[in-house]
């Protein structure tokens, strides 16, 4: 009681869950400041079953939630912050990565298959070739996006397909199917004791409202036509803001909802890029390769050569996303002499998540007509301060850097406090907060800049067509590539003809 009677009081309170790809993160926000009071956050396991494939244990996602939520409440008790002023919790998570449960048990019926995955390739492949001219842009004008390895229906197939238990709650009627937000709302709201099955228009979701990384683009402020935002977590996903119409893009970007701030209300949409690999590429050097030990490590380690020495990194691990939509690419590094060494290798890796975000911006400035002038941007890569201004030089705009970097949980939790029946947070131009931030200026001259980029799309170039998957009509799905077929063709002719001429003839 005594604890109880200091309590701080604060006002209204909002906390909001960021589901990652590789974390999970609890937040709770001063919903009249837009300061943040106290976080906590788990790193989320990812194995890989087969060559291409990505999975996560849904159990241990979900966990992971309620672990984060329970630390952050008790780091609010130990700040004597009252917890039973939190009002609404917001929902953003890792879209596209697609889960099947048993709705009467409560149980996951598979891993969750991660938006990275590659295993349906080779359906995918097959939907293009069924396609008038074999078009991957055939279903565009209906859904805004091409037919890719990326989204969640091909998953669903693949699960419907190749998991009996999955196929046996179907047909009986018991299987619920959803991305990381339909589960964690249905865990979260009752389960089997009567969850609420849902998702929403940009496949995140507030447990109070609908609204997804466009809660970064709420996060950011960017509710006029034409203010973008790009968020660098495992991959990079930038958005522009069209307004009250979805715009097709002529230049491999994709049309998706921004956000929709009310049941009544009109959506605002969006033209998004999506880069499959970003901070992604840094655990790879640190787990596969061993070159680094952290994050940290990978700025000291490009920081202490400036430069590649003319070495290009294209990490097409899950094939290319925006705006080539290309799944036979594979990585490459290439440019490569007896000089360069580990140092190169780590500035070549920034620079590729940066020649990626180009790439992108250039497809948007092409569709909008209207160049932006500036980036504004958010995410854990941020705090890399030589990415940031790498990314300022090979863009030759600024970049925007908010000095409170999570403003994609702060997008969840705006939306979730604006929420009808809650109404704790306005989001009217003169009520919103003022946000600081940091610019960088780009800082080597324009000609530089574009015989680099130049460099890097040669490099582009070469890693596409790496890998076409050829199903073989096993039951798992499993495909071998094309290029084992040749090159076993060729090995048996040889062996034929060296026989051919040790047996005599009969």
């Amino acid at each position: 009681m005594a604890a109880s009677s200091h309590r701080i009081t604060l006002g209204p309170l909002v906390a909001a869950i960021d589901q990652g790809t590789s974390s999970t993160r609890f937040l709770v926000f001063n919903s009249k400041t837009a300061e943040l009071l106290s976080h906590h956050q788990v790193e989320i396991k990812q194995s890989f079953p087969k060559e291409g494939w990505v999975e996560e244990d849904p159990k241990e996602i979900l966990q992971s939630v309620y672990e984060c939520m329970e630390r952050t409440c008790e780091k609010l008790t130990l700040l004597n912050i009252d917890i039973s002023n939190i009002k609404a919790i917001g929902v953003t998570n890792q879209r596209e990565t697609t889960l099947v449960w048993d709705k009467e048990t409560g149980e996951p019926l598979y891993n969750a298959i991660v938006w990275l995955d590659l295993r349906t390739q080779s359906t995918v492949e097959r939907l293009i070739n069924k396609t008038p001219g074999r078009n991957k842009n055939h279903l565009k004008h209906k859904t805004g996006l091409p037919i890719s390895t990326y989204f969640s229906a091909v998953k669903l197939r693949w699960l419907m397909d190749n998991v009996e238990e999955v196929r046996d709650a179907v047909v009986s009627h018991r299987a619920m199917f959803g991305t990381v937000d339909s589960w964690l709302i249905w865990c979260l709201t009752g389960g089997k004791s009567g969850g609420v099955h849902c998702t929403d228009v940009t496949n995140d979701i507030w447990l109070s409202i609908p609204l997804n990384p466009s809660s970064a683009l709420v996060g950011q402020m960017c509710f006029q036509d034409g203010q973008a935002k790009n968020t660098y977590g495992t991959g990079c996903f930038l958005l522009l803001n069209t307004g009250a119409k979805p715009v097709i893009s002529d230049h491999g970007l994709l049309t998706t909802v921004a956000y929709k701030l009310g049941r009544d209300k009109p959506a605002c949409y969006a033209l998004e890029g999506s880069v499959a690999i970003a901070g992604a590429v840094v655990r790879w050097l640190q787990d596969n390769l061993g070159i680094i030990g952290s994050s940290e490590e990978l700025e000291k380690l490009a920081a202490s050569v400036g430069t590649s020495y003319g070495c290009y990194f294209v990490p097409a691990f899950s094939g290319l996303y925006a705006p080539y939509w290309e799944p036979s690419a594979r990585g490459i590094i290439c440019g490569l002499t007896q000089f360069t060494n580990k140092s190169h290798l780590a500035f070549a890796a920034l620079e590729a998540v940066c020649f990626q975000t180009r790439e992108i911006l250039d497809s948007m400035n092409q569709d909008s007509g209207i160049p932006l002038t500036q980036l504004q941007v958010d995410g854990g890569m941020t705090s890399n301060r030589l990415l940031m201004q790498l990314q300022a030089d090979i863009l030759c705009i600024p970049v925007v850097k908010p000095s409170m970097p999570e403003t994609t949980a702060l997008g969840a939790a705006m939306a979730a406090g604006a929420a009808e029946g809650v109404s704790v947070w306005s989001l009217s131009p003169e009520d919103l907060s003022e946000v600081t931030s940091e610019k960088f200026e780009p800082q080597i001259n324009p000609e530089e800049s574009e015989l680099r980029y130049a460099r890097w799309k040669k490099a582009v170039q070469r890693s596409m067509n790496w890998e076409t998957m050829e199903p073989v009509g096993s039951e798992n799905g499993s495909s071998v590539p094309l290029g084992f077929y040749i090159m076993g063709s060729m090995l048996m002719l040889i062996g034929a003809k060296f026989l051919a001429g040790q047996c005599p003839p009969q």
